[in-house]
């Protein structure tokens, strides 16, 4: 490394990323992730495991947020305001997952290659500006991340899977980010139907670039399974059965889960599995 390179060195990735997790400020964290990525992107941090300090292991959130069991959220209509508003609600929370998500696997899983740092870096940048998305768009209808109670099912996976990155790849990309593949058409039309196009645009360009990030998971997912010399496959289904407690859930948006990196045989098996 040259002296001119080591000067413009402002930091570590993964002490910048452990910040990033720990802010709890959801606007802070959003300017902290768009700074720690453009320092990244510009070669002012390096990736050296033996500078950083300890993997951190519990996400900063709004002190106000409300963290309930998933059966204790009412369903509202979105033909009232407050309706419409508590569904926004409910994506702006899993955004803000996924920036810590996302955050969580750069500073986590350090013996990866640089490339794993690049995918999971630019993703914690986009997941930040989806946040802002649908932040904004709560703040337009009256209402701020907080105002609703919300569960905390991304996270719980993301610890169960904080031990091998091979799991975490196969099941919170390619099980609970591919959810969102799934059942955000039928929400963009659910948007447009209450003539609320201006979310139903929102939504539709986070769809788009969450097909990108699905991809990411599917791509270290099978890398990882080639380097432990394991049918990736077989390796999937029986994660499915070891971790996930609730069943597959139809339908799945097939166009949108090819292009992130699902095979004919993995969509054919899941169909089967929500048909059960």
């Amino acid at each position: 490394m040259s002296e001119q390179t080591t000067e413009l060195l402002v930091g570590n990735v993964f002490d910048s990323a452990a910040r990033c997790l720990g802010e709890s400020d959801p606007t802070r964290k959003q300017a902290l992730t768009r700074q720690v990525a453009a320092d990244w992107l510009a070669g002012r941090l390096d990736a050296d495991a033996t500078r950083a300090g300890p993997v951190a292991d519990l996400p900063g959130r709004p002190a106000r947020l409300e963290l309930v069991p998933p059966r204790q959220l009412k369903a509202r209509k979105l033909t009232s305001r407050d309706g419409r508003a508590a569904m926004i609600h409910a994506v702006v929370h899993i955004e803000f997952n996924a920036i810590n998500l996302a955050w969580d696997a750069v500073q986590r899983f350090r013996t990866m290659p640089r490339a794993f740092l690049d995918d999971w870096v630019r993703i914690a940048a986009e997941e930040a500006e989806h946040f802002g998305l649908m932040r904004e768009r709560l703040r337009d209808l009256g209402y701020d991340y907080g105002d609703f109670p919300a569960h905390d099912g991304l996270w719980e996976m993301a610890q169960r899977t904080a031990h091998d990155p091979l799991i975490r790849m196969a099941l919170v990309p390619r099980v609970l980010e591919a959810r969102g593949l799934d059942v955000t058409p039928g929400m963009i039309l659910r948007f447009q139907g209450v003539d609320d196009d201006e979310t139903a645009a929102r939504l539709g360009v986070i769809l788009s670039e969450e097909v990108d990030h699905v991809a990411a998971g599917s791509r270290w997912f099978r890398s990882l399974c080639d380097q432990r010399q394991l049918a990736p496959a077989p390796t999937y289904f029986a994660l499915l059965d070891t971790y996930m407690t609730g069943d597959i859930r139809g339908p799945l948006n097939l166009d949108a889960r090819r292009r992130a990196g699902f095979d004919a045989d993995e969509l054919e098996r899941l169909q089967a599995l929500g048909d059960r």
